[in-house]
Order: structure tokens, then sequence, then C-alpha cells
């Protein structure tokens, strides 16, 4: 096989007759005095990290537990290999996760080395960069140009819709999503159409799954283009294919590392295997680095195997286990080691503290409903941000995403900035923006910006033209775009299709806004939603996202049984989101425990851990054992990014598609160390929770409820207070969905309409906005000039007068 020039410019090392360093001329001694004297970059290396990084031969495995330094080991390791000489950096294959990760490494491994080294490492970067390059160079011997073109989502899902309606097939029938998902999966695998098993080639278009991959596929190469997927099972079929081929990057790669190792794919790790493989007698200079008890993505595709058969893909590997926490206290790192120890596929390690530092046990708390899970913790908060912890270093770690609404509307109601991370807020998702849109013109038929959002979501046939004619006739005539759209139903200007769609979208707000009259607002919303057709676009979507999204509506209507009127719910909406903080303010961040892996704070909560939420019932019922313990991997992910506090939160009653139950306590809690676990007293948080209110079956009563609640000596008045409405607060008793009751006041107070206490002029104060004066009175609405935050909008039970 020939190399071009730019082969050998890149690789200075490929040609052998490259003479080594005369012995004992001047370069040899330079070598021998850098090598002999301790390096700078070792400096501060724990014993475990200093054999990771300088044990360079062979295959090895360094399993690093939660806040261990692997980033740190990972780039010491690049740049003592290119330190003392042993490669070239054009000669090192580095591979992560994220641009981001291999961004970091650079600048890492340039502040130890100088970053003149780093500057000619073409092969550090994520698998798929990585792919890209190989094909650009040996494309055409798989079918491709190296001018190729790599296809986004939304190309390949227009694409894919092509070849299931050049097939016959109706497209709405069978989703061009669903099947882009599939061959995702497919690919995630390694498998070509022919090797898909015929059980799941039979799960799309009535067992034409591998004609329409097939198709696909044959498509993509006539466009000259792929598909993120085929960047690396293109590679693959490359490296198979073409022995030649595969030797030469074999040649060129004496050092591979790999970051994150428990997240690889089937693809991924027969790409790497391929590149590692050597001739009989010879080791492989393969450093995988990761943590088995950190993988948490087999919904995506990573196999928690392929790091624990690690030793049998690589006889004589070396493991080093780095168990030195220097992240979280001793309490934290027991619980989270006990929990894990649970699980059976792991290889075991057992993670301990960097100081003598117990700090304060994990907590352990319950509660009555997710209500007072939200308000206490909102209540624990600001205690601790008076103790001078600053919120940046709080974080709420929720199962899953529709948790978060109770939060953020506590939140706003106590003035505590937070931020989502990972995703929008509750009230921002696509999801709750489209369906607030239809809520807001049944409410108002003259709200034209939401009725041009939804005028054509779900698909009703309505182009951009006919909306810029409904726009026209609107400014013609000076009426808003639904009167508007209303008369060019009924006129000719328009086809008969998108006529009658319009014509029956604009009927049917008149119905609804009839209805708002005598039908409970929740109960109109769902109407709302399952009458225009938008429940069902996502009941027929079939993208990882849609279960989320059609959680988050249910979420919704769950949300405006705490109101009285939908008008009152939606001027909540309209404060909710006027409440955004600018980028530097310090906030509480909260997330899913999926986006908090890497990431670490003081304080950590993490409610909702009950039976079929966490672990969530999706994960056994579509797992089974390998999903209970994927899930148990959740946790101790969430337990391991707290520093110094860590509380659990469980409920007896959580409301799960509009309807309350009763939820029994994760069996992960059982699992915890009762030496490094303090169970909440009652009159810490103010709860409900305890004996009695799960009942028996199931998984069966938690240690941590054998405790009466208000059988206590507290006689403090919130005490008392919440002791006798106890009966009041309990789902079971509540009749109807009217507003809920909370401490007396009805929560619907703070959106409707009243008589403000206030006067203009009068100066007061808001506990996030600070000092302010009175500028307009709108009913129980005040607009205030704040002395630093400007002029806002709040509602008056938000300030005190000075």
């Amino acid at each position: 096989m020939t190399h071009s020039n730019a082969d050998r410019h890149d690789d200075p090392l490929f040609d052998p007759q490259t003479p080594a360093p005369r012995a004992g001329g001047i370069a040899a001694r330079a070598q021998a005095a850098q090598v002999s004297s301790p390096a700078r970059y070792l400096q501060g290396l724990n014993p475990e990290q200093r054999d990771a990084v300088e044990t360079t031969e062979g295959p090895l495995l360094v399993l690093a537990g939660a806040g261990t330094g692997k980033t740190r080991v990972l780039t010491t390791r690049i740049a003592h290999i290119l330190a003392s000489r042993r490669a070239f950096p054009s000669q090192i294959l580095a591979v992560t996760f994220t641009n981001k990760a291999a961004r970091e490494m650079k600048v890492r491994i340039g502040a130890l080395i100088g970053g003149e080294q780093t500057e000619g490492m073409p092969w550090l970067g994520t698998f798929h960069s990585i792919g890209v390059k190989i094909l650009r160079r040996h494309g055409e011997l798989v079918g491709l140009r190296s001018d190729f073109t790599i296809l986004d989502t939304d190309d390949q899902i227009r694409l894919m819709k092509q070849v299931i309606q050049a097939a016959g097939l109706d497209d709405k029938r069978w989703p061009a999503r669903q099947l882009a998902n599939l061959i995702d999966g497919w690919k995630n695998r390694g498998l070509s159409p022919d090797k898909i098993p015929d059980s799941e080639a039979y799960a799309f278009a009535n067992g034409r799954g591998r004609e329409l991959y097939t198709a696909y596929q044959e498509r993509l190469k006539t466009l000259n283009a792929v598909d993120f997927g085929d960047l690396l099972t293109e590679c693959v079929r490359l490296f198979r294919e073409h022995p030649d081929v595969l030797e030469s990057f074999q040649q060129r790669f004496r050092y591979i590392l790999v970051d994150e190792y428990q997240d690889t794919n089937v693809a991924q790790y027969l790409w790497l295997r391929l590149l590692a493989q050597r001739p009989e007698g010879e080791r492989a200079n393969i450093c995988c680095v990761g943590d088995d008890d950190q993988s948490i993505y087999g919904w995506r595709g990573a196999e928690v195997a392929n790091i624990l058969r690690f030793d049998h893909d690589f006889p004589g590997a070396k493991v080093i286990r780095l168990e030195r926490n220097y992240r979280s206290t001793g309490h934290i790192l027991a619980a989270a080691s006990c929990l894990i120890a649970q699980n059976e596929s792991r290889l075991g390690k057992t993670l301990f503290p960097a100081t003598d530092e117990m700090g304060a046990p994990v907590l352990v708390a319950s509660g009555w409903d997710s209500s007072e899970e939200a308000r206490s913790i909102g209540e624990d908060i600001e205690r601790k941000q008076r103790q001078g912890i600053s919120l940046n270093e709080i974080a709420i770690l929720v199962r899953a995403s529709f948790q978060m609404r109770e939060f953020e509307d506590r939140f706003v109601t106590l003035g505590l900035p937070y931020r989502v991370i990972g995703g929008p807020r509750f009230f921002e998702r696509m999801e709750i923006r489209d369906a607030l849109a239809y809520l807001r013109v049944t409410q108002n038929p003259a709200d034209g910006l939401a009725f041009e959002r939804i005028v054509n979501t779900p698909k009703r046939g309505l182009g951009a033209a006919t909306i810029q004619l409904i726009h026209s006739h609107a400014r013609s005539r000076d009426i808003p775009l639904l009167a508007a759209a209303g008369e060019l139903a009924a006129t000719e200007e328009i086809k008969p299709r998108q006529r009658q769609a319009l014509g029956d979208l604009v009927r049917n707000f008149a119905r609804w806004s009839e209805m708002l009259e005598h039908t409970p607002h929740p109960e109109l919303a769902e109407i709302i939603l399952e009458e225009s057709g938008y429940i069902e676009m996502w009941q027929r979507d079939r993208s990882p996202e849609a279960p989320g999204r059609l959680e988050n509506l249910k979420e919704l209507v769950n949300n405006l049984g705490e109101y009285d009127s939908l008008g009152g719910f939606l001027e909540h909406v309209s404060l909710v989101m006027d409440t955004e903080g600018g980028e530097t303010e310090e906030a509480v961040s909260i997330m899913t425990l999926h986006s908090a892996k890497g990431l670490e704070f003081d304080v950590v909560y993490l409610p909702g851990w009950e039976e079929g939420l966490f672990p969530h019932q999706r994960a056994l019922d579509e797992s089974g054992k390998a999903g209970l313990e994927e899930e148990r991997r959740l946790a101790y992910v969430g337990l391991t990014r707290a520093r110094r506090h860590a509380t659990i939160w469980f409920v007896g009653n959580r409301r799960v598609h509009g309807l309350w139950q009763s939820t029994l306590p994760s069996r992960f809690i059982d699992d915890l160390p009762e030496d490094h676990v303090e169970v909440a007293e009652p009159a810490s948080y103010g709860g409900y929770g305890g004996a009695g209110h799960y009942g028996s079956g199931g998984y069966g009563g938690s240690r941590f409820e054998r405790m009466e609640p208000f059988d206590s000596a507290y006689r403090t008045p919130g005490w008392q207070r919440a002791k006798s409405n106890r009966d009041r607060a309990d789902p079971r008793n509540r009749t109807g969905r009217g507003p809920t009751t909370l401490e007396g006041e009805l929560v619907a107070k703070s959106v409707i309409g009243g008589t403000s206490r206030y006067s203009v002029g009068e100066r007061v104060f808001h506990q996030k906005f600070g000092y302010g004066t009175i500028h307009t009175i709108d009913g129980n609405k005040l607009t205030i000039d704040f002395e630093k935050s400007g002029r806002k909008r709040v509602v008056d039970s938000f300030v005190e007068a000075t």
C-alpha cells in the first residue's frame, strides 16, 4: 500500500529508517537527564495515580471512581509519553466522548509540558471526529468520495421519509423518526442490514425493516453522504475488508488511550478492538480509563460489558484502581459504596476519602406528598443560604424531568433564583409552550402570537403561504388572526384542504372558549390537548424525548388544578417566565441525574426515591435485572455528586398522570448503611411522612418509616399547625380538583385579583430584587422600580413594607 506525502508529513516515525539517537550522544544524554529526574508534571500524584501514569507498556485498565482524579491521570499519562519521548504526538490516539473533553485535555497537556506538543496531536478527539479523518483518507474503499457530506438529524429523517414513501408505505403509520431510532440502534451495535436479527427486522413496517435499512444506505451512497452512525460502522467495514489499511493505522498508533470506556457502545468497541490488535507475541499499549459503577447510558447503546471484559479482551492486562476520593466526605462515600456493592455486575472497588473528614451523615427525609417535598427542600436551601453557602453550590437532582415543575413553582414563590441544567425550564420547554399557546387562545381569542405558534402544530397542511394570507387579511380588516382565519375559511381564497383544516381549528377554539364557562379548567385543558391532536402527535413520535414530553404535558395539566381559573394559571405562568436572572447571578441548579454526571456541588438534594420512579418502572420492565443495576448506578452517581451534604427524599403520595397514588420508598434506601445515614427528625422538615402511609405488600416498608411523624415533644406554632392540618392536607381526603390549601392560604390567591394593601410610592422589599418603590398597582400585582434590578412586575404577597 502506498502512502501520501501528507501521511509521511504528519507521522515522522512512519519511515522505519528514521535513526534513533546515537548512544552517548547529546540527544541521548538530554533524554536520560529528563527521565532520571522526577518530572514536574508527576508532582502531587498519589501512588495509584502515578502508577497509572508510568505504566506505559501493555494493556492497562484504570478503574477510576468518582472524584478520584481520572482526568488528571489521563492527561498526565499523555504528557509523560510525550515528555519521555516514547512517541511523537502524531502516534498517540486519544479518544474522548465530547469535543469539550478533547479541548480540555489539550489545554491540560499543554499546561503540563508546553502547548507546542499538543499542536501536533491530530488523533486526539471524539470517536466521530477521528472516524471522519480516517474516512476522508480512505473512504473510496467503502464507496465514499473524500468530500462526502455528514447528515444532521433533520436531513437524516427527511431522507428516511423519502425512503418510506418510495416503498409505498404510509409515513404517518410508519414514522421516519421511529425508523431513524431503529437504524441508529442497529448502527450503535455495529449491525449492517444483513446482520439484523429477524425479530428486529420485523418490528417495523410489517417485516420491511431490513429492506428499508438497505434502501436508506443505498440512498446515502448515491448522495455521497453518511450519518453519524456510519462514521464508525464504515470505519469498521473498511478495517475488516482492507487489512492493509488497518495495519497501517495499527503501526501508526503506538499508544491508544480511551476516556469514559464504560460508556462505549458495540460499534465503538469493535473499532477500538480492531485498532488495538497486535501480532501474536506483541501486546497493545492501550489504556482505558473508566468506572463500571458510573455506566448509566445503556438506554442509548452503552455496554457496561465492554469494561467488565477488558482483561478477557487483553490477556495479562494490568488493572489499577483509583479509590482515593478528593471530593466527598467519609459518610457520603461509605453510603455510596454500600449502595453500589449490591450490584453483581461490577469489577469492585471501595472509595475512601483523601482526608479523615467524615462530615455529616447522608440525610433521609420523608414527606406526605411532592408539594411538601418541594416546600421543605426550598426552606432548607434558604437555611443553607443564611449559613453562608452559595446557591451555586446547591443542586437538586431528579430522576425524571417532570419532577422539576414542583420545585420551579416553589422557588418562584420563595423568590429563590434557580437554573435548569441540560435543558430549558419547565415552562420554556417546547411542548409546554405549545400547550400554553392553545390555552392562551382559548382564554383570549385575540392572542395572535399564541395562535400563530400552533396554527400548524400538529401539522395541518397550513404552510407559510396560508399563514401569510391570514396575516394580510387580519391587517386589512384590523381584526385578530383567529377571526381572520375564520373569515378566510368561509371564502374560496384558499385551497379546499387548507380551508377545511383552518375551519375545523377555528370552530374548535370557539367551542373550547364556550366550555370555559362550565367545564373545570384542568379537564378542559385535557380536552383541548386531545382534540387538537397534540397528544397524539407525541404518542406517534418515536424519538427518545417523546415519553418525557408526554409526562411534562401531564404535569402541566396537574398543575392547573392548583388554581381557581385558567386565567389565574396563565397569569402565574407569565410571572414565572418573568423571573429570569442574569447569567452571573447565584442560583440553585436543577437537573436530571443523567445530566449531573461529571459535576459536583457542596449540597445535593435527591428527591423522588420511590419505587416506580427510582428505580424507574420502564427500566425494570424493559431490561429486568440489568435495568435495576443501571438504576442503582444512577443512584450512586447522584450521591457522589455531593461534597459535603447529601439529602435523600421520598414521599408517601405523588401525583402520577393526574391521579394521586400512594408510593413505596425506593429499595435503594434500604441498601444504605445505617451507620452513615441519619433519618431526618420530623420537625426538621415539617413532614407528614412516616409510618402507616405506605401500606403493606409490594416491596414492603422501609426501616426509615418506623416512626410516628407527630409523636414528638415539639410544640412550636408551625409544628402544631402542620399537625392540625394533617388530615386536610391528605390528598385522599380532597374532593374535586380545586385549588390546594397550603398553611391555611389558597395557592390561587397569589395570582388572582384583589385589592392590594400597598399604595403607589410606597417603599417595599423583595427577597430577590431588593428594595424598590411601587410605580403602579393593578389588583394585587405591583409594578416596582427596584434600586438594583430595574422595573419588575410582582405579586404583592412577595414583598413587604419597609
